[in-house]
């Protein structure tokens, strides 16, 4: 063995005694373990601002800010590990407030120096190209992943995710008076007691970014809160995109073009989407007003029309519905090896759906499943020629109306999808997304479809 071999050997083995060290201390009480996790941090941010922008790295630098962040991560983790109830504590007051995951990474970072980002730290980020950023989301990942797991702090946040957003609560008014509210990205409007949600991304086919996130969880806060509301119904608006112009599109799923150009937030999309409105839609929103021995929630029946494809994330939300229908030209499709990320909550509800055998064809082989198909009957529950359509759904709306309706759904689904089941999927969720958001795959992935040009649409 060569002089610089063993010197490179004894240099390694003084950084692992020193982890070591280091990952025993953060078990000490909490206020000594915040100042040694705030020491490690700053550390590895020291080392890091060393280095060029990542792109322009050699090898050498890419292993050495690895190692930094690797070792700081791994303090993160033990940190979490010994102390996560009583930093959960801390942000919310023993849990009387009741923050969204955007305002618990926000409160975290604040208090806890080291822990999570900062704000300023996210906003450099947020300017960079995916393959271009340092992965600071991975971090806020290890942190919820850890609040979620605890059995004591991760029922509260879900409980938080389930509480309407502020935005819905200033617009009910109008809601309720008028009956119809342009979102933006959705359109909502109440008819005969049918809340009528409409995605109207003509330009991008209804791909979905954190703006349609926002205005989905507005829409469905909207529809849930508005007493004159008896069953909501979600459907494609008509697009002007050059493929499919003039037609219907339920969903085209996850915005690649913007995952690419680095707009696709961890906390702001991929986790608020699944806690909140998708949640929403299944469990209902959280009201805190009336009697303790009452049902918590607001819940309602939904039923949800596929017009030319679900694919991805529009598949994902078929799941949650209590009555689908597709048009008999429609597919469905959870393309997630080909895009390189975690579909959603799919991997936990789609083989209750369908089985293993095809959950695992349309997760991990991509394959489409056409509503003409015997297939079809487990994702779908009625298929008809698109002049049908309408008629359909008002008998399915006609059908879902009603008292007994909801009490059973909601009996159904807590059996179905037990609430601390999807808290501890999401908890695996939180880091394992975060991960594949920043895996060469995925950015490679990513980048030839942004470079094939501006349209987002299957091909046929």
């Amino acid at each position: 063995m060569s002089v610089s071999t063993v010197a490179d050997a004894a240099q390694s083995a003084a950084a692992a005694d020193a982890l070591l060290a280091e990952l025993r201390a953060v078990d000490a009480p909490l206020p000594e373990a915040r100042q040694i996790l705030a020491r490690a941090a700053d550390d590895a941010a020291a080392i890091l601002a060393t280095l060029p922008p990542r792109p322009e790295r050699t090898e050498d630098q890419r292993d050495m800010a690895a190692e930094a962040r690797g070792t700081v991560r791994c303090l993160r983790h033990a940190f979490l590990d010994s102390h996560v109830d009583a930093v959960y504590d801390e942000l919310t007051d023993r849990r009387t407030r009741y923050l969204r995951i955007e305002e618990l990474v926000e409160a975290a970072a604040k208090a806890f120096p080291g822990l999570v980002p900062t704000a300023g730290q996210l906003a450099e980020e947020r300017a960079l190209q995916q393959a271009d950023k340092d992965g600071h989301e991975i971090d806020q990942g290890i942190f919820l992943s850890a609040v979620l797991r605890s059995p004591r702090s991760g029922p509260h946040l879900v409980d938080a995710m389930l509480r309407p957003t502020a935005r819905a609560l200033q617009l009910l008014p109008q809601f309720t008076r008028t009956g119809s509210v342009d979102l933006g990205s959705v359109r909502l409007e109440r008819v005969d007691g049918v809340a009528h949600l409409t995605m109207v991304r003509e330009d991008c086919l209804n791909a979905e970014d954190g703006r349609q996130v926002e205005d989905m969880e507005t829409a469905v806060d909207l529809a849930l809160l508005d007493p004159q509301v008896e069953v909501g119904l979600l459907r494609g608006g008509v697009m002007s995109h050059p493929r499919y112009k003039g037609r219907r599109v339920f969903s085209a799923g996850i915005n690649l073009k913007t995952l690419h150009s680095g707009g696709i937030s961890l906390v702001d999309f991929l986790l608020r989407r699944e806690l909140g409105y998708i949640h929403k839609l299944l469990r209902g929103v959280l009201v805190k007003d009336g009697a303790i021995w009452r049902p918590r929630t607001i819940d309602k029946p939904w039923v949800a029309v596929v017009d030319s494809f679900a694919i991805g994330g529009g598949a994902q939300l078929l799941l949650v519905f209590d009555h689908v229908i597709a048009a008999k030209d429609a597919f469905v499709s959870i393309p997630a090896a080909q895009e390189g990320i975690i579909p959603g909550v799919s991997n936990f509800r789609l083989t209750r759906c369908v089985g293993a055998r095809l959950a695992r064809q349309l997760i991990l082989e991509g394959r489409r499943v056409f509503a003409g198909e015997p297939d079809a009957a487990l994702l779908v529950d009625e298929v008809h020629d698109a002049d049908q359509l309408d008629a359909a759904v008002e008998r399915s709306v006609e059908r879902m109306r009603g008292d007994a309706v909801v009490a059973n759904r909601r009996m159904m689904n807590s059996a179905e999808e037990p609430i601390d089941d999807f808290r501890r999927y999401m908890a695996d969720f939180a880091l394992q997304q975060a991960l594949r958001m920043y895996s060469e795959d995925v950015i490679n992935k990513v980048g030839r479809f942004a470079n094939r040009g501006t349209a987002q649409a299957p091909a046929r």
